[in-house]
């Protein structure tokens, strides 16, 4: 009898959940690798009471989600451990089935001992070809999980150099041993050593070591019939500072200037703004997190002005070089403030008729200047006359010279009376001077 139930598929998800349930079916003697390939949602397997005596190594490859495997009451004789070393077994269920004992089970024995996949609590048991025992008390000699060991832990090295590492597998059966450099770019080759039939040795090589395989954890594994070990090297790589990337600066919560800088040692990173280094405060600040060899992060700023316009130039460096980048920054436009304008100088032109009459009036005012001037020498050049309105010279000189004079008694301080003889020249003397006229 076949039974094939499958259950909960979600087809949002497209993942199904499956159980396949197999009893009774005398024909199936072998379970092949692609025979349920098909189920890669498989959790479930039971096959029981069958005459299933052989699985290849294979058969649950496609079934990464397989958790239950009931063997039960079929003839198998062996199983490898490759078959289950993908799965996240829960629970191996092999009752009533006899294996032959010898070295091909001891990896069976071993999971019993430590109690993996639920085996502690089942009987198992072994042909030792007289009679069956239990696993657990199978004694075999020469049958162990094999050691190894690797010449490095690790090995640090600068970009393009060269190196040889050596691992090593021991033990009984004779192991395979081999390197896993799957995805690493610098350039290997392996050379193998077999010492003594107990001792088998991997040298490789790696020329031309490449940035790329920085932190690299690079695996040797050795395996026979009873189990598998590893040993891992972590390769470091060092190489000179690189700023991968600088970006004018943009707003988040505060402004930024981004930046991503990739190096090994991991670089030291200073600013500068106008030749000077910038010193952190609570306006400026780098924020910055760690990813593998890459350095990413912000020189942030805090309400910036026009004042912080210019040149921000980046500086990584480390034992192998210095890397430097310049990038603009420009926060704010500079504030207009005009200066004082010039007075601007209108001219109106007036009407011809404002033009006329301001002709006229200047005209007027020149002619009365002039007029003003004539009149002013005329009266400095014959305005010197007596008090009385007559000037001196008018008399004749003889006369001014014959005539006789009368003096009056004058009283101290007093005015004298005015003479009324008419046209005598009368000359009036009185302190303080004399003055003469005509009557």
């Amino acid at each position: 009898m076949m039974e094939i139930v499958s259950a909960g598929e979600e087809c949002k998800t497209a993942k199904i959940k499956s159980t396949i349930h197999i009893e009774n079916w005398k024909g199936l003697q072998m379970l092949r690798d692609m025979d349920i390939e098909l189920y890669t949602g498989l959790e479930r397997l039971t096959i029981t009471k069958s005459g299933l005596n052989f699985i290849q190594a294979r058969a649950f490859s496609k079934n990464p989600h397989l958790r239950f495997i009931n063997l039960s009451k079929n003839p198998l004789t062996t199983l490898s451990w490759p078959l289950f070393q993908h799965l996240q077994l829960i629970e191996l269920q092999l009752e009533d089935v006899v294996f032959e004992c010898g070295c091909k089970i001891r990896w069976l024995q071993l999971w019993q001992q430590r109690g993996e996949a639920g085996l502690s609590s089942q009987l198992l048991y072994c042909d030792e070809g007289y009679r069956k025992i239990p696993l657990l008390d199978m004694n075999i000699s020469s049958c162990d999980v094999p050691d190894i060991s690797v010449s490095h832990s690790n090995l640090t090295l600068v970009e393009g150099a060269q190196v040889t590492v050596s691992c090593n597998g021991t033990g009984s059966p004779l192991p395979e041993v081999d390197w896993n450099p799957a995805g690493m770019r610098s350039i290997n080759v392996h050379q193998a050593y077999v010492y003594d039939n107990i001792i088998h040795s991997i040298q490789l090589t790696l020329s031309n070591v490449s940035r790329e395989d920085n932190n690299f954890m690079l695996t040797c594994i050795a395996s026979n019939m009873v189990g598998m070990t590893n040993a891992s090297v972590q390769l470091i790589v060092h190489y000179p500072p690189l700023i991968m990337k600088l970006k004018e600066p943009y707003k988040r919560h505060d402004t930024c200037i981004e930046f991503t800088v990739a190096g090994s040692p991991h670089p030291t990173l200073r600013w500068y703004y106008r030749d000077q280094e910038i010193l952190h405060d609570e306006f400026v600040r780098t924020e910055f997190d760690i990813y593998k060899d890459d350095v990413e992060g912000c020189l942030m700023f805090k309400n910036p002005t026009h004042f912080n316009n210019g040149n921000y130039t980046l500086v990584a460096s480390n034992i192998l070089g210095v890397a430097t980048k310049t990038v603009y920054g420009h926060f704010l436009n500079k504030p207009f403030f005009p200066d004082t304008p010039a007075p601007t100088i209108t001219v109106t032109h007036r009407p011809e008729e404002d033009t006329f009459g301001v002709s006229i009036a200047v005209g007027l005012a020149g002619f009365a200047c002039v007029m003003l001037i004539v009149l002013f020498v005329l009266i400095n050049k014959y305005g010197r006359r007596s008090k009385f309105g007559m000037k001196a010279s008018t008399l004749p000189a003889a006369q001014r010279s014959t005539e006789p004079t009368a003096r009056l008694p004058v009283a101290p301080h007093s005015i004298p009376a005015p003479c009324h003889e008419p046209g005598v020249l009368i000359v009036c003397q009185w302190e303080g001077g004399a003055r003469e006229g005509r009557k």
